[in-house]
């Protein structure tokens, strides 16, 4: 089978939708962080930052 593409297009389209949220979710989180630093913020912001890292290179 010779497939046309490599990932479904509704796979890309989730995928750059979350690119596209993630960016201000880390703003927000980071502001967060700065203002109310708690363990808990400061793990979630970087599980995000991570994921966010991870659509940029491709390795998802």
């Amino acid at each position: 089978m010779n497939f046309r593409w490599k990932f479904h297009p509704t796979f890309l389209r989730i995928k750059f939708a979350c690119k596209q949220i993630l960016f201000p979710l880390i703003v927000f989180q980071f502001i967060r962080t700065v203002i109310f630093p708690t363990s808990f913020d400061v793990v979630l912001l970087g599980i995000l930052a991570l994921l966010y890292v991870a659509i940029v290179l491709d390795w998802l």
